[in-house]
């Protein structure tokens, strides 16, 4: 599992800044419209050949001054809980203050790893007000400038040797991870304790610290998979569980150690933003979905209309990827619990779907010809020859054009599309490129 490393402190001493610079996005690249704003505060970062995700902890917290510090103690709870190395950064020009010495009375207790950051050291000058930061009691304050980068390097350096030795998983390859990820009291355990039964015999508990996985081997009713299980082995008493962005820090590692992930959903509550938050994790992971409309036994109007209104509801929300299945189940009463592993099952199957480049250009050229890219400045786009790449995580097709940059976002989405109704790639997102030929 990949390591996690989050970012605390109290707010304006330049944590977005920061997450930006670790993870190399710039606030006006991030394209709001690809789900919610929220998005911007998880990324991952790859230093030293080291792979992690960042998240800015202060990007889920509603500012009002009243429960303010209350709710970045949460926050700074919260990182303890789940992060593999802490980020505390502090502001060399405001110098020290009470919210911080409250934060670092928490950050003092924790397990992990903790590295005070010095930031706003624009200039050398700025450097001689560090030294405040030692009555932390968290060690050597780190001088940065997330602004101009200066000190970025050393930190990333720093970080990466703070990690874990990596534990290797003796996990086999060839069988498929699933993950039960959703909102608190969505049905998560429910359904994970209908899938297993009576009989949980965890074959693959891999050692590490708690914050690790466990892969719960599952064999049973012609079904083989792995089940991720992070929520499991937490001391569940820290932090208040219903923390609004808790459960989407939660689903991190889930997410990211799975193949496909099963979203559940209440179906007395609807879609919710934090419906929309997971969901965003797993887009951005690349991961297959499958959406699970639970307590199906609770609604009284069961009618197909309703059904049809409830999906149409989800797949709007989650638009533009609308190519996934959708369950309505019931983990207490067991309906359709069965259906719900055919369909990740087969979700997997199309993740590794292999597409002949010949087959490609014999359905797709056609009806790119038929409906060419939009011209450009009175330039004309051509696609001349497309292929799928091989070894890739998602299915990803390449298309050979005259000018690449000319094709728009409307015109791959049609071209995604057209993919998607000539070959079952239900559930999968899959990448569509567009290269000089």
């Amino acid at each position: 599992m990949g390591n996690l490393v989050a970012i605390v402190g109290r707010p304006n001493v330049g944590k977005s800044t920061l997450f930006n610079r670790l993870t190399k996005t710039r606030q006006a690249i991030v394209n709001e419209e690809a789900g919610t704003t929220r998005d911007r505060q998880y990324g991952k970062s790859e230093w030293l050949g080291r792979e992690f995700s960042v998240v800015d902890t202060g990007g889920w917290v509603v500012n009002s001054d009243d429960i303010f510090e209350e709710e970045i103690r949460k926050q700074v709870l919260l990182a303890v809980e789940e992060a593999d190395v802490i980020l505390f950064v502090v502001d060399v020009i405001n110098g020290l203050t009470d919210l911080d010495l409250q934060v670092a009375s928490i950050l003092r207790r924790a397990d992990s790893p903790v590295i005070v950051v010095a930031n706003k050291t624009d200039n050398h000058e700025l450097q001689y007000n560090a030294p405040e930061f030692y009555s932390l009691g968290l060690g050597d304050p780190y001088c940065i400038s997330a602004m101009t980068g200066s000190g970025t390097g050393d930190l990333m350096d720093l970080i990466v040797s703070k990690f874990k030795k990596e534990t290797s998983e003796i996990l086999d390859d060839e069988i498929p991870r699933f993950a039960v990820v959703g909102r608190p009291n969505a049905g998560k355990s429910s359904i994970v304790n209908a899938f297993i039964g009576e009989e949980r015999n965890i074959v693959t508990e891999i050692a590490g610290t708690t914050r690790d996985s466990i892969y719960t081997r599952y064999n049973k009713f012609g079904f083989d998979f792995y089940l991720v299980d992070t929520a499991g082995i937490r001391k569940k008493n820290k932090v208040n569980e219903d923390l609004e962005y808790y459960s989407v820090i939660r689903s991190i590692r889930s997410i990211e150690g799975a193949d496909v992930c099963i979203l559940m959903v209440d179906a007395t509550r609807g879609i919710e933003s934090q419906d929309l938050n997971i969901f965003s994790l797993i887009q951005k992971n690349s991961k297959g979905l499958v959406v699970v409309v639970n307590k199906w036994d609770l609604v009284e109007d069961k009618t197909v209309k309703v059904m049809k209104e409830f999906e149409n509801a989800i797949r709007s929300r989650f638009a533009p990827f609308v190519d996934f299945p959708i369950v309505f189940a019931s983990a207490l009463t067991k309906q359709r619990i069965l259906k719900v592993l055919e369909e990740a099952r087969d979700v997997y199957e199309n993740r590794k779907v292999k597409i002949s480049t010949a087959r490609l250009n014999e359905e797709l050229l056609p009806l790119i010809e038929a409906y060419p890219p939009p011209s450009n400045k009175g330039k004309y786009i051509k696609i001349k020859y497309i292929t799928q790449l091989p070894n890739t995580q998602i299915p990803s097709f390449v298309f050979f054009a005259n000018l690449p940059q000319y094709v728009k976002e409307p015109y791959r989405r049609f071209l995604e599309n057209k993919i998607r109704e000539k070959w079952n790639l239900k559930g999968t997102p899959i990448n569509v490129y567009i290269r000089q030929k």
